[in-house]
């Protein structure tokens, strides 16, 4: 993958995974059009190259992000640059529509939109000691844009209680409502991340492409509609050279040589 020169995101690539950090510590990784603007380049980035098989975001310094940059939702910076495009409502959705997993690594507070990234991300593992909630509501605010993706993880009652309350949930009460698929000792936190991208990169590419995109596609149908588009999508699978090897090698019981097509 190509490197790219960013300002408040860094992006790495290696072993087939896509790091990007949230590099704004003085700000504990605050969002803002800036930051939007280069996730949306890189999730585009990586989408588009075949070599790329998951992501990981994280945050630099000891959070992992804090939620909108206030300073400049409050014009105190001023508009932001002409060429910035995408608002983070266009953010979520490139998250909930990546054909990439995506792997939130969770290593410090995720409060606000940066509790939104947590929740549309595909898998959010979390380091102990980390908070996360939805403080807005203190400020005169309320988590609008990100109530769309926690109501997918937790329950009306306790997201309604989340926030009206402004609470800040430490990570195994996460964990508890579906925030975070585990919480790890900080420590542990690179080794349980390296899990999951491991046993993604195990699988077959073309698979996983195809999979992402049904789960987006039926994830808001009824039954009788996401059912039909489901079989048209498994007939998709099957006629792929991926599946063929992998019925093959199951039958010959040794390790499939997946191609990615």
């Amino acid at each position: 993958m190509t490197e790219r020169a960013y300002t408040v995101i860094q992006a790495f690539f290696a072993g087939g995974v896509l790091r990007l950090t949230l590099n704004n510590p003085w700000r504990k990784n605050a969002i803002g059009p800036a930051m939007v603007s280069e996730l949306l380049d890189a999730l585009a980035a990586g989408a588009a190259d075949e070599a790329v098989r998951c992501v990981v975001l994280t945050g630099a310094g000891d959070a992992f992000c804090a939620g909108g940059d206030f300073a400049q939702i409050a014009g105190a910076e001023g508009a932001p640059p002409p060429e910035m495009k995408g608002d983070y409502a266009d953010l979520l959705l490139a998250f909930a529509n990546s054909s990439k997993p995506i792997v939130a690594r969770v290593n410090g507070h995720a409060l606000g939109g940066g509790l939104g990234l947590v929740a549309a991300s595909h898998f959010a593992i979390g380091a102990r000691g980390a908070k996360l909630g939805t403080p807005e509501i203190n400020v005169g605010l309320f988590p609008m844009m990100i109530m769309a993706v926690l109501q997918r993880h937790v329950s009306r009652r306790k997201l309604l209680e989340m926030m009206l309350l402004g609470q800040r949930l430490d990570a195994d009460e996460a964990a508890q409502c579906g925030l975070l698929n585990k919480v790890v000792e900080p420590g542990a936190l690179d080794a349980a991340v390296d899990e999951v991208t491991s046993a993604i990169a195990s699988k077959s590419p073309i698979a996983v492409r195809l999979g992402l995109e049904a789960f987006a596609a039926q994830d808001d149908l009824d039954l009788e509609s996401a059912l039909p588009l489901l079989r048209e999508r498994l007939a998709g699978c099957l006629a792929t050279d991926d599946a063929r090897e992998g019925l093959l090698a199951f039958l010959e019981k040794r390790k499939p040589r997946w191609s990615g097509r």
